[in-house]
């Protein structure tokens, strides 16, 4: 369960871990857009990065990191930073993929690391995580885009329960039966594409019922579609570069939608999936 009262809310893990619930997802940032983008968010309070080795940002990630803790920053306890591992090659050599994560970071360990997607090699390559859990390595494991049928065999396949599962999820793509699965297995949901991704943002900030709401509650879309994930206990990891965007995510925390806008936004929902995984 999340606590909405606090200043910075974090959500209590299945592992006694606790993470931020929300964060930055940095796929396709990169460079020195990659580094302007993480200042801006470490001096507005974001604590939690999202990366994977697909993205191919992991070393300027920890190159960054590093220099904002001698800098006096930021103490490296205070970061949650989540990488994944991808299907196919990484997931068939887990050791290897594993390694090149922690090597690229290079930030002592990793807070938390996924599976990217399934695969045939997906239990292989998860046993292969916990025992870098057991050497304190990386600290809680999870998975991304696994629904129902994935989640229920692969659990009882592994020693470490997942803490989290990361997947798809908007108002026109609620999860409406995936959802309180796998929280009712005492698992986090975390959202990306908590705006419905890159070719239909657009249209969902401009529904009808979300502007109208936003006007309501004197916020923008944005804030109202944020504060509708917290409020079913699923976390986010919006997406972006630009500081006002990244400050907007971050004012959700002083206003509650009621029972019946809850209601109103979940009849929004059209099972619209937008990306293939």
């Amino acid at each position: 369960m999340i606590n909405l009262n606090e200043k910075i809310p974090l959500v209590d893990l299945n592992d006694g871990n606790k993470m931020p619930v929300l964060g930055l997802g940095v796929y396709s940032i990169c460079g020195d857009k990659l580094k302007r983008t993480l200042k801006s968010a470490l001096d507005m309070g974001i604590r939690l990065i999202d990366t994977a080795s697909f993205y191919q940002n992991e070393i300027e990630i920890g190159e960054f990191i590093r220099q904002a803790i001698r800098d006096g920053l930021i103490k490296r306890e205070e970061l949650f930073v989540i990488t994944k591992i991808y299907p196919g090659a990484e997931m068939a050599n887990p050791e290897k993929a594993i390694e090149g994560c922690l090597k690229r970071l290079n930030i002592s360990y990793v807070d938390m690391m996924l599976l990217h997607h399934p695969d045939v090699n997906d239990i292989k390559a998860y046993l292969t995580m916990e025992k870098y859990v057991n050497k304190g390595l990386i600290h809680s494991l999870g998975l991304s885009n696994y629904y129902i049928k994935e989640i229920d065999p692969f659990i009882k396949k592994v020693n470490i329960k997942p803490a989290l599962v990361q997947n798809e999820i908007h108002i026109y793509y609620q999860e409406k039966e995936v959802v309180p699965h796998i929280q009712n297995l005492g698992i986090v949901m975390q959202a990306w594409y908590p705006f419905g991704g890159r070719g239909y943002t657009n249209n969902i900030l401009n529904d009808k019922t979300i502007v109208k709401l936003a006007q309501k509650y004197n916020k923008t879309p944005v804030q109202i579609i944020l504060r509708w994930h917290l409020q079913r206990n699923v976390i986010a990891i919006p997406g972006s570069s630009n500081p006002y965007h990244i400050q907007e995510n971050l004012q959700i925390f002083d206003f509650k939608l009621n029972d019946k806008d809850m209601a109103e936004i979940a009849l929004l929902d059209k099972n619209e999936k937008h990306d293939w995984y």
